[in-house]
C-alpha cells in the first residue's frame, strides 16, 4: 500500500528548495514506528520497495501488452543526487521489454547542430513503453543558464517551448512524471569525497564536479525557476528527498506505482477467433 506520494511530494507553485528537507523520511518504517532500529527500519523499507517494484513490474507487463499508452519518467538533480542509483534500484527487477533508460550527456557536435529538443524527441517512449530520462531537456535551461550560455530572454523562450513539447507528448498518450532528487550540499560533499577515497569509485569523479559545486546556490535558483515554470497537471514535478538512498527509492517506487495504477491498464481482451485453435 502506498501513501499518496503524488500528493505528498508534488512541487508547489511557490517552490523554495531551501524549505524542503532533503532528510525527510516521511514514508520510512521508522517514521511510522520510531522504536525500530536503523538497521531493522532499513531492512523493512527495502522489503517494501521490492514489493512495490513487483507490482510495478506486473503493471508494466500490461502496459506493454496493451500498447495504448506510454510513460516518461524524468530524473533530474545535482551531481551525486542518485540518478544512476535510482535507475539501477528501480528497474533491475522489471522486464527489459518495454523499458528503456536514456542517459543524456553533454551534446555532441551533431546534436548541437540541431535545436536542443531534437536529441530528446527521438528518445521519448513508444506505445507500451516506459522511458527513463537520466537528465533530460531540462539541462538546456539549467547548466546553460548557470554558465551564462543563454540569457534570461532565451531561457524564457525555452520554458515556453518545453511546456509546448510536454503538452504535445501528453496529448499523444504519454504520461509524464518529473522527479527532482533533492540532496543537501553537505550530503553532496560526502558523496564526492567518498568517490575520491574509494579507488573503485574514483572513475565516477570528475574535477568539473568541484567547479559546479561552487555554483550550488545558482543551481538551486535555476532549478526552482525551471520547476515553477514547467510544473503542470499533465507534466507534474515531484521533489523527492534523496539524502537517504533507501527512502528515495521507496518514494519513487510509490510515485511510479500510483501513476501506473491510475492508467487503467489491462491485458488486451481474448481474440474470439482463437477460441477454436488447439495446439497439438
Amino acid at each position: 500500500m502506498t501513501h499518496n506520494a503524488r500528493q505528498r511530494f508534488r512541487a508547489t507553485p511557490k517552490l523554495k528548495l531551501r524549505d524542503k528537507d532533503a532528510d525527510d523520511a516521511a514514508f520510512s518504517s521508522r517514521a511510522a514506528n520510531p522504536k525500530l532500529s536503523k538497521s531493522r527500519g532499513k531492512a523493512l523499507d527495502l522489503q517494501r520497495t521490492a514489493a512495490l517494484i513487483d507490482r510495478i513490474a506486473a503493471l508494466q507487463d500490461k502496459l506493454y501488452a496493451q500498447r495504448k499508452q506510454k510513460v516518461l519518467l524524468v530524473l533530474q538533480g545535482m551531481d551525486t543526487a542518485g540518478k544512476d542509483g535510482t535507475v539501477r534500484a528501480m528497474f533491475n527487477r522489471i522486464s527489459p521489454m518495454g523499458l528503456r533508460a536514456v542517459p543524456f550527456k553533454a551534446p555532441t557536435d551533431n546534436e548541437l547542430a540541431h535545436d536542443y529538443l531534437w536529441r530528446v524527441h527521438q528518445h521519448v517512449p513508444m506505445l507500451g513503453e516506459i522511458a527513463i530520462f537520466n537528465r533530460s531537456h531540462y539541462e538546456d535551461v539549467l547548466i546553460t543558464r548557470v554558465q551564462g550560455w543563454i540569457d534570461d530572454d532565451e531561457c524564457q523562450r525555452r520554458y515556453a517551448q518545453i511546456r509546448d513539447f510536454e503538452r504535445m507528448l501528453a496529448e499523444t498518450g504519454t504520461v509524464i512524471v518529473k522527479v527532482f532528487l533533492h540532496i543537501s550540499k553537505e550530503e553532496q560533499r560526502e558523496r564526492l569525497q567518498e568517490r575520491l577515497d574509494d579507488p573503485d569509485k574514483q572513475w565516477k569523479f570528475n574535477p568539473e564536479d568541484i567547479k559546479q559545486r561552487a555554483k550550488w546556490d545558482d543551481y538551486q535558483r535555476v532549478y526552482e525557476k525551471a520547476i515553477r515554470e514547467t510544473n503542470a497537471p499533465h507534466a507534474p514535478w515531484y521533489i523527492v528527498p534523496a539524502n537517504s538512498k533507501t527512502h528515495r527509492n521507496l518514494v519513487i517506487a510509490s510515485l511510479l506505482l500510483e501513476t501506473l495504477e491510475g492508467m487503467e491498464l489491462s491485458y488486451p481482451p481474448p481474440h474470439p477467433d482463437l477460441s477454436s485453435f488447439t495446439v497439438e
